[in-house]
């Protein structure tokens, strides 16, 4: 491999857009519902509407880790960390998921015990009416969590948002079940939806666990960040100009883009650096926080193939 100087542009966090207000805003909403859901299960005694109200205590705490994620994702780099801190948002998503599995562990053991023993529901009116205005808020915030989370690309959010979404479908079963107990009068039913949503929750917090533990496994870029690079080395590519080793991941909202350029032998230094510059310039631009690495060699030397494909995305 050639001793050739690479140029790389690192990830900064200047400019960076603070995400902390919507993790406070999940935070205060999380209260706000947990609240409304415990007086709904006060007033009916319904098994199905404290599933859903133990629910949302996970929703407290993995918007109070996505707190603390947002802030460490938004140091700059550091002696210790040459990468930054971006994969914190991993490590958020990877508690949130624990956390839904125990609710679920929670809820499926309260159901059992309640389909074994079924007791008669209360003031089924004004629990269900409490429930569906909860709902309501949750469906709003999950509704501006997921945008923001798309629009900065911060899994925390986005798996926030899912989250809080997941809840407001939980929360639509469980009322339609209370519905349904109390028009048929079967008590079971009550625990029967309980455990479902118990089901439910699980299948949530497993996603959680596999999206995040890919991250943390350094998962190459999605193939339309992917298609956005080759479509610029393409407008470079030449006769006397290839491309090989492309490799790609990403940490949180920051991708990192690495590739070798092979020119010809007989460019200087100030030629390869000037393309090298230019191509990072032009993938940055079409994927913002991006950090791109290029290694230049020599087009005619057979040791510049001999890594041509050390596990590297194709890009032809």
């Amino acid at each position: 491999m050639s001793n050739t100087p690479s140029t790389a542009t690192a990830p900064s966090t200047s400019g960076a857009i603070d995400l902390t207000k919507y993790a406070w805003l999940s935070i205060a909403t999380g209260i706000v519902v947990f609240t409304m859901k415990i007086g709904a299960y006060m007033t009916t005694g319904s098994v199905g509407l404290l599933s859903d109200a133990l629910e949302s205590t996970v929703n407290i705490v993995a918007a109070v880790v996505a707190l603390i994620a947002l802030r460490t994702a938004m140091k700059p780099p550091d002696p210790l960390h040459h990468f930054g801190h971006g994969k914190a948002e991993y490590f958020s998503a990877q508690v949130e998921g624990f956390m839904i599995l125990l609710a679920a562990i929670v809820i499926v053991g309260t159901a059992v015990e309640r389909l074994l023993k079924p007791q008669p529901l209360e003031q089924v009116g004004w629990g269900l009416a409490i429930s569906t205005l909860a709902s309501l808020l949750n469906g709003a915030v999950a509704f501006i969590l997921m945008r923001a989370g798309k629009k900065n690309r911060s899994m925390v959010l986005t798996a926030d948002g899912r989250h809080l979404l997941t809840d407001v479908w939980t929360s639509v079963g469980v009322i339609v079940g209370v519905a349904a107990v109390s028009i048929t009068g079967f008590l079971r039913l009550d625990a029967l939806i309980a455990m479902a949503v118990g089901l439910n929750i699980i299948v949530t917090g497993l996603n959680l666990l596999r999206e995040s533990t890919a991250g943390l496994m350094d998962k190459a870029l999605p193939e339309k960040d992917h298609a956005a690079i080759v479509e610029v080395l393409q407008r470079h590519e030449s006769e006397t100009v290839k491309f090989h080793a492309l490799q790609t991941r990403e940490a949180g909202r920051h991708r990192f883009v690495h590739m070798h350029v092979l020119v010809p032998g007989a460019w200087t230094i100030q030629q390869g650096h000037d393309l090298s510059e230019q191509i990072e310039a032009e993938i940055i631009a079409v994927l913002p926080d991006a950090a791109v690495q290029t290694h230049i060699e020599p087009l005619e030397d057979p040791r510049s193939w001999a890594d041509e494909h050390e596990g590297q995305h194709r890009w032809d």
